[in-house]
C-alpha cells in the first residue's frame, strides 16, 4: 500500500519496535523527511546515569541508509532538536519506541498532529514498560494503541487499537513480536486517513485510566512470598531480551530466565 508522497513525515523512535514501524512506512512509500536518534541508554530520575536500552536501534545510521536527515535528541538540551524539526516542517510526526516526553514545542509543529504507538489498550497501562507490566499482572489480552500525543502522558485521543492474546506459554519476547505485528496493522489501516486529515478521534475514558512506571533493572528482584503463578509471570515478563528476574543465593545474584508452576507431590 502506498500513501501520499506529498505529506512530509518526521519519525521519532529508538528501538526495534520503532524500526519495524519505520520500515513499514518506507514500504508504504511515505515521504519521511527525517528521524530522531539518541544515545543507547535511557536516562531518568531513578537512573540518572542511564540504563542500557536493550532493544536500541541507532536511527542515525538508519537515516544515513535512507538518505534522510537524522536529528540528534539530547534530553538535557532539547532546543536544537526542536528547532531542527521545526525547520523540516513535517505535516505529521509519528512516535514509536521512544522513552522521553515530547514537549509541546514539537507536538504542535505538524498540521496533521503528532501520533504515537503505545503497547497497551489505552487508557489502561499508561506510562513506561506497559507490556512488561501487563505480563507481570497476568493479563490474557494486550494490545497496541495509535493515538494523538498531547501534553499529558498517553492521554490523547485514540485513533485505533489492535488487540492480541498473551498465551500461558508466551514470554516477553513473544509479546514483543505480537505488539510489532499489531502496530503494523494499525499503520496499514490508519496512515492513509491520517495523511488525508480523516482519522478517527476517540476520547479516552478517564475512569478506566491508570499509570505504570518505567521499570529499571533493580525492579527485577523476585519476591518468593508471592504466589507461584505471580512469580512465573514476573519471571517471563523480564526474560530475554530484558536483563531477567533475579534472586540472591548466598549473597550471589542469580538470574532466572524461565519458570513453570508444578503441583506439589
Amino acid at each position: 500500500m502506498s500513501v501520499s508522497e506529498q505529506s512530509k513525515i518526521f519519525f521519532i523512535g529508538v528501538t526495534e519496535f520503532g524500526l519495524v514501524c519505520f520500515d513499514r512506512l518506507v514500504q508504504m512509500k511515505a515521504n519521511i523527511v527525517g528521524c530522531a536518534y539518541t544515545e543507547d541508554k535511557i536516562v531518568m530520575k531513578k537512573q540518572p546515569d542511564g540504563m542500557k536500552n536493550v532493544t536500541y536501534v541507532n536511527f542515525g545510521e538508519v537515516a544515513r541508509e535512507h538518505q534522510i536527515e537524522g536529528v540528534f535528541f539530547d534530553k538535557a538540551s532539547p532546543l536544537r532538536f526542536e528547532q531542527r524539526v521545526k525547520d523540516l516542517n513535517p505535516d505529521l510526526i509519528i512516535v514509536a519506541g521512544w522513552h522521553y516526553i515530547i514537549r509541546s514545542e514539537v507536538l504542535d509543529i505538524p498540521r496533521l498532529g503528532t501520533v504515537g504507538l503505545h503497547a497497551s489498550l489505552l487508557p489502561r497501562y499508561r506510562g513506561g514498560s506497559p507490556l512488561v507490566w501487563q505480563m507481570i499482572h497476568g493479563e490474557k489480552e494486550a494490545g497496541v494503541s495509535l493515538f494523538y500525543l498531547e501534553d499529558g502522558i498517553d492521554t490523547g485521543d485514540v485513533i485505533g487499537q489492535e488487540r492480541f492474546s498473551i498465551e500461558e506459554a508466551d514470554t516477553i519476547q513473544q509479546a514483543l513480536l505480537k505488539s510489532q505485528q499489531a502496530a503494523l496493522t494499525l499503520l496499514d489501516t490508519y496512515i492513509p486517513p491520517l495523511l488525508n486529515g480523516a482519522a478517527p478521534r476517540i476520547k479516552q475514558n478517564e475512569s478506566e485510566a491508570f499509570y505504570v512506571r518505567q521499570r529499571i533493572p533493580s525492579d527485577g528482584e523476585i519476591d518468593w512470598n508471592d504466589t507461584p503463578q505471580n512469580i512465573k509471570n514476573f519471571i517471563r515478563a523480564q526474560t530475554k531480551p530484558y536483563p531477567g528476574a533475579f534472586t540472591y543465593i548466598n549473597n550471589k545474584k542469580v538470574v532466572i530466565w524461565d519458570a513453570e508452576v508444578v503441583e506439589a507431590l
